[in-house]
Formats: structure tokens, sequence, C-alpha cells
């Protein structure tokens, strides 16, 4: 299950970060490390600090956004101390593990990691199903980035060596690009039937999005929905883009 695991960095800034993190993330048995636009890599600062775990290193994979780095999840969580506007709802990341250990057995799971100044970005939060976070001293509750996930590396190996029985679903999530492309799809019905105002769309897809996430929709639920979708508006032909 551990291999299922995807440890997703977001525009690292420092290499040095990349390296230790790759680290931590060995010490706990996960290898799969995806980087999104790291402003340097590779680079010895990341060599030098990995320590060992130049395997996971040279496994990294680098991709252009987040969307790519994503492919083929079922379920994303994002690493964050601050509670954001309209965000999904924010758990301990001990009780995320927990959520991961059992969803792990129906696909692969990524956890993603913002800047180590900004953290994620509301884009990057929407593409989240939902966010975990690192219960620390109130008002001094930023950590370095590789400390962050040689913590919720650990979490997730506790949560996943514990005896869970016969966890699992009957029916299969629905991975992360099928979700997005039913929001893609739901966006361009609510726009062409004039339910959604391009000028003042407010922020309705965002809270759209909390409410789907929170469903864990299956495959075959949100093929029922995308079925719906098209007998309610035909003329959606799936030319138009909403983004």
């Amino acid at each position: 299950m551990l291999a299922r695991i995807r440890i997703v960095l977001c525009s690292t800034t420092h290499p040095g970060n990349i390296g230790a993190a790759a680290r931590a993330m060995k010490t706990m048995g996960l290898t799969r490390l995806a980087l999104v636009n790291p402003r340097f890599f590779p680079d010895e600062q990341a060599t030098a600090l990995a320590a060992g775990a130049d395997d996971v290193l040279a496994a990294a994979k680098v991709y252009a956004s987040l969307v790519d780095a994503l492919q083929g999840t079922i379920l994303v969580v994002g690493m964050t101390a601050r509670r954001r506007d309209l965000s999904h709802e924010m758990r301990p990341v001990r009780e995320v593990a927990q959520r991961v250990a059992d969803e792990v057995q129906q696909g692969d799971v990524a956890l993603v990691f913002g800047t180590e100044m900004a953290g994620l970005s509301n884009a990057e939060l929407d593409a989240c199903q939902m966010l975990a976070n690192i219960p620390a001293q109130p008002g001094f509750s930023s950590l370095n980035l590789a400390a962050s996930v040689q913590i919720a590396a650990y979490e997730l190996r506790q949560a996943l060596l514990q005896d869970r029985g016969a966890v699992g679903r009957d029916y299969p999530l629905a991975s992360h690009e099928e979700m997005e492309s039913f929001y893609q799809h739901l966006e361009r019905v609510l726009r062409g039937s004039g339910f959604l105002n391009p000028a003042q769309p407010g922020r309705l897809m965002i809270r759209l999005r909390r409410l789907f996430s929170r469903a864990r929709m299956e495959r075959e639920e949100t093929s029922i929905l995308r079925g719906i979708l098209k007998a309610l508006y035909p003329a959606d032909d799936g030319s138009s883009r909403p983004f």
C-alpha cells in the first residue's frame, strides 16, 4: 500500500528541501516523489541532503502542472497550516491518515505540499478532496517542508501498519481526472443553461467542488451524473472549455 502513496511538492524553491523530503519519505517506506515546477532540480544540494535516499530522487518525476502530477489518483490530500475561506474541511493529519489507509486499497493517493513560504495556493487547494494539518503550537505552526513530509509519512505508515481487516468498497472510486472532467462538464452546462453567469461566477464552482469532494463519488456515480447533464442539456458538445 505504501507504493500507492504519492508525495507531491509544488514549486519548491530550495533544492535542499527536496533532498530532505526524499530522505524523510524513505525512512517511512515511501518511494514515489512528484515535483511540480521545482526551481532547481536535479541539484547537488538535493543529493547531499537526501543522505542515502538517492534512489527516491532518481525515481522522482517532474511535472509542468499539478493536474499532470495527480493523474491516476483517487484521493488528493492538501497539506496546509492555514484554514482558507470556503476551503474543504480540514482535519488533523493523523485522522486523515486513517482515511488514506482505507482508500489507498482502491488506488493511488497523493499528498500535496506547497511552497516553503506561502504553502498551497487557492487553485491548488481546489484540486484536493480534503485538507490535512499538523496540530502544532498556535501562533507558531509553520513547519519546515521536509519536517511536514516526515510527520505525514510517519502517520501514514502507522495507519497502514494497523490490521484494518476487510476494508474496501464494492465499486471503484472516481479518479482525479474523471472528477475534473465532471467538473468541466458541469461548468459548461451551468454556463450554457444560463444558471452560471461567466461575468459574475461568484464561488459557485468552489462550493460545488466542496460538495462532491465530501461525497467521495464512485466512478459509476460520476457517469450517472454526466449522463444526467447530457440529457438535461444536450446542446453541450464538449467543444468549449471552461478554463
